[in-house]
């Protein structure tokens, strides 16, 4: 099976809420840097001020980034081609592997709860104990008291 056979049959719908994982090239932790995640972070706002698209929550790991959002305009490949070329030339490195997972959260999913596996990813991964710890994170209705 290759890439391409992946992507055959899936759509972008604006108003549908996605969950994106894509890893850094090689599974380089360029965001340990923390000013590499803010830059990262930039790109990810500027796309919803855009209206692009809505963030709902995101986690960026050293190696990857996990980033719920609702599309707002535009396809699901255009947002993600543009977040990654943008954060690539903020951080002046090719720092993406060429493909991304995503899922469209169906209706009978909670969003909340899907908020809340990828928020737990620095808690799950022992990076720190509070998810407040961890400077890389954001979630519209979760707070830093966040626990397994």
């Amino acid at each position: 099976m290759t890439w391409n056979d992946l992507r055959k049959g899936r759509a972008s719908l604006p108003g549908n809420a996605y969950h994106i994982t894509t890893v850094t090239r090689n599974r380089t932790p360029y965001f340990a840097a923390l000013d590499n995640g803010r830059k990262l972070v930039r790109e990810l706002m500027a796309l919803q001020a855009e209206g692009r698209c809505e963030t709902l929550c995101y986690v960026a790991m050293p190696d990857h980034l996990h980033w719920l959002m609702a599309l707002r305009a535009g396809t699901l490949a255009d947002a993600v081609r543009l977040l990654k070329g943008r954060s690539a030339r903020a951080i002046s490195r090719a720092i993406w592997q060429p493909n991304y997972f995503d899922h469209a959260a169906r209706s009978e999913e909670d969003l909340r709860t899907m908020a809340r596996y990828i928020g737990a990813n620095p808690l799950r991964t022992g990076l720190v104990e509070r998810i407040g710890d961890y400077p890389l994170w954001e979630a519209i209705w979760l707070d830093e008291t966040l626990s397994l």
